[in-house]
């Protein structure tokens, strides 16, 4: 998220001190339980932190009624059959109109993927009712309920769906967060992703030799508070600074394990989904770059991997652009940021951008991936309200291999 969004997210923004204050106000107690960050040696598998499934599940996330809002049909994700048309998206502001939806919904895609910022609810803590009324406007919205039982759809969020601006671990409201994130998004309070602390996930659509995986990461639960900039508003320092502190970290130990045990899966064609960007080096907004020895252990654990057919995918900006670096991997490594839904920004200033290819695109956008199997081709595009590509690159699978593989 950055200040150059319209005025009604301006007016939802919380700057992180807001939650360091609500957990003063709630004790010294809780500021330490907002900031604790796992320590203890990790197994390769989801885990568990300072949270228990009891006490995600004694919060009170609203009346019957509450709940009877949020509902709405869902399609089926068939993960037998194989995928060719992938849609995504981020930052879709329930208030607002969303005719990006009808497009989308025209597309008819395999599969839609919602990066983050989902809806827009920030809230200052206890209460999380401004989050829960989003959800229930967003289930309400006839486009919305076309789309969801139309095409499967898969999620992770960013900030404003995770209840505050550019929060990270320190956010007391994670717990109850994450139960409406479930709730709204019909993930089975029975799974393994639901009875573990934060949402990242892992799919696999497709047979052998059209494998698509999905790498859901979540970098909100567990992460680590930015540094602030000494001079905000100045390009490249914005909002923040890099912070080279290694203590730090964007995953926390149980979902860095998690993604290394991931990686192994077999696989033609991994999208690796982020909600704020990683490759994107020329701002100072929320990106991984903003914790470089974290970026850095990513791409050393892609690397260790040995995994190809790797492709980022990202949100956040309310500006959509596509990106590549040649040193991450032994082959080069494409970024698409996808954003935003229908919170643009309101001025058409360019940033800098050392690893995009091309410009940005700064009005409403959806990205789309698709893959031809039989020619071994993968086109990434951004496209605009009319469906109309406006950004675009195309791959080959063939490009996106480790060496001696």
């Amino acid at each position: 998220m950055n200040a150059e969004t319209t005025q009604s997210a301006a007016r939802a923004k919380a700057w992180p001190w807001v939650t360091r204050l609500a957990c003063s106000l709630w004790g010294i107690w809780a500021l330490a339980a907002c900031t604790a960050m796992p320590t203890a040696t990790i197994p390769a598998q989801r885990g568990t932190d300072d949270t228990t499934t009891a006490q995600r599940e004694s919060a009170d996330l609203g009346s019957e009624d509450a709940s009877e809002q949020l509902f709405f049909d869902t399609a089926a994700l068939d993960t037998s059959r194989p995928v060719a048309r992938i849609g995504l998206g981020s930052c879709l502001h329930q208030d607002r109109p969303q005719p990006i939806l009808e497009p989308i919904v025209d597309e008819k895609f395999d599969v839609f993927l919602f990066l983050g910022d989902n809806v827009y609810g920030d809230v200052i803590p206890p209460s999380l009712g401004e989050l829960e009324a989003a959800y229930g406007r967003q289930a309400a919205s006839p486009a919305w309920r076309r789309l969801a039982a139309q095409t499967p759809l898969l999620a992770t969020w960013d900030d404003h769906d995770y209840g505050l601006n550019d929060a990270g671990a320190d956010f007391v409201g994670r717990q109850e967060a994450q139960r409406l994130f479930e709730r709204f998004w019909k993930i089975d309070p029975k799974s393994e992703r639901a009875q573990t602390p934060g949402v990242y996930d892992a799919v696999v659509l497709g047979p052998e030799g059209q494998r698509v995986q999905i790498l859901l990461l979540d970098t909100r639960y567990f992460r680590s508070p930015w540094v602030p900039s000494p001079r905000p508003g100045e390009p490249g320092r914005e909002r923040y600074i890099p912070d080279p502190d290694p203590e730090k970290t964007v995953l926390g130990d149980v979902q860095w394990a998690w993604l290394a045990q991931q990686l192994q899966q077999p696989a033609d064609l991994r999208l690796l989904v982020s909600s704020i960007q990683v490759l994107a080096d020329g701002h100072g907004w929320e990106a991984w770059r903003l914790l470089p020895e974290e970026r850095q252990r990513l791409y050393r654990t892609l690397r260790q991997s040995r995994a190809s057919g790797i492709i980022l995918l990202s949100g956040d900006r309310h500006r959509a652009g596509i990106y590549r670096r040649d040193s991450a991997l032994p082959y080069p490594l494409y970024e698409m940021t996808a954003s935003a839904l229908n919170m643009p920004i309101e001025d058409g200033l360019e940033e800098a951008g050392p690893q995009r290819l091309g410009p940005t695109y700064r009005q409403p956008n959806y990205g789309a991936v698709e893959i031809d199997w039989a020619r071994g081709h993968v086109v990434l595009e951004i496209r605009d309200l009319d469906g109309q590509r406006v950004l675009r690159q195309e791959l080959e699978l063939a490009e996106l291999q480790v060496p001696g593989d």
